[in-house]
């Protein structure tokens, strides 16, 4: 690593985290850790260590793509992919035991004659119109086609919650699924899970569910206080030089920042939107000896402009995004959530793991 910034990722915590959900929700038999989009930007397999190390038993994906890498890491641990996936890849899925999610009722007829054994998870539609069953018609006609297959286990069944923070939709929601599955032996079908963080977090266990889905709570993000969950990423830089502007002097692209005084100081860092900090990052924070400063000027694709005082100095560590709270900030001025911005870090940003010594 030649240029001075990097992701710090705190394993420890991410541990944590994981206990401290299981130890809070100890009803299910089943918890996911969601670890598409390389852990939420975290990368590698240390955090997903981490994260079976503290109890979870079954790790989901978006893509075949991803689930493959994270096989390659995790060669026995279930993986279940959340995409639907072409028929010409059943056989390169099942082979590495890859479970795949059934969508609709073309891809259970295809795979109902796939020569090759595998299992599948049904995804039912209660009102994200995403991926799903919408009718429960569909649902039992696909789950007796794939029951006459001699080769395909329906190992599980679930659905996804659009809006946990909306308590009158999330409980449409559970409605819509035990009607959807009222025609289903549900009790034939070894998992059953339909929260993830959110709504694990918000909701009591259905009785009839056995699983849950962790996402972003595994990095700290909650809706409540009482979890007292830990921040697990850090964006650091460094100030690579400082300008002194003459007032009305600009910086950067455009000259959209005029110095608005005599003598103005403005540190030049070593990230920019080829990183991931975009330029609608302009006028937010960053931290520098644990104080505030401010984005200023159109941001580079490999540097950005501060405006900072005497107490800066070149190489001075910059906290680009500092922790947890200062990721909600960003989230919030951008108009997005925090996954946005974790996963918008870009890979040639290295990720160093940072895990206690014990």
């Amino acid at each position: 690593m030649y240029r001075n910034t990097y992701v710090k990722v705190y394993l420890d915590h991410i541990k944590r985290n994981v206990e401290t959900m299981i130890q809070t929700f100890p009803d299910y038999q089943y918890y996911f850790a969601v670890v598409k989009a390389d852990c939420y930007g975290h990368y590698g397999e240390r955090p997903i260590q981490k994260m079976i190390e503290a109890g979870c038993n079954y790790l989901a994906v978006s893509s075949l793509d991803e689930a493959m890498a994270v096989r390659k890491q995790f060669p026995s641990i279930p993986i279940l992919c959340l995409e639907p996936i072409a028929v010409s890849d059943i056989e390169v899925a099942f082979s590495n035991h890859i479970t795949l999610t059934i969508c609709s009722l073309e891809e259970a007829d295809e795979i109902s004659h796939c020569p090759y054994k595998g299992k599948v998870h049904l995804k039912v539609n209660t009102g994200m119109n995403r991926l799903g069953f919408s009718s429960k018609e569909d649902l039992q006609a696909v789950y007796q086609i794939l029951k006459k297959s001699k080769t395909i286990e329906i190992e599980g069944i679930y659905t996804h919650i659009y809006d946990a923070m909306n308590e009158e939709k999330t409980k449409k929601q559970f409605t819509c699924f035990e009607e959807s599955t009222s025609m289903l032996p549900l009790s034939d079908i070894s998992i059953v899970h339909v929260t993830a963080s959110e709504a694990t977090e918000r909701y009591p266990k259905l009785p009839f569910v056995n699983g849950c889905r962790f996402g972003i709570m595994m990095y700290g993000f909650t809706t409540s206080d009482q979890l007292q969950l830990e921040s697990t990423f850090t964006v650091e830089s460094e100030v690579l030089q400082i300008q002194q502007l003459h007032l009305h002097e600009t910086v950067g692209y455009d000259g959209i920042y005029e110095a608005k005084e005599e003598g103005e100081l403005i540190a030049v860092v070593a990230i920019g939107y080829a990183d991931g900090i975009i330029r609608a990052n302009r006028g937010r924070s960053v931290f520098i000896h644990g104080r505030p400063y401010p984005i200023v000027g159109n941001i580079c694709m490999d540097m950005l402009f501060v405006r900072v005082d005497e107490s800066v100095q070149v190489h001075d560590l910059v906290q680009v995004i500092k922790d947890k709270e200062h990721i909600l900030e960003i989230a919030h001025m951008l108009h997005t959530v925090p996954h946005e911005v974790l996963t918008s870090i870009s890979k040639r940003v290295p990720r160093i793991y940072i895990e206690s010594k014990k």
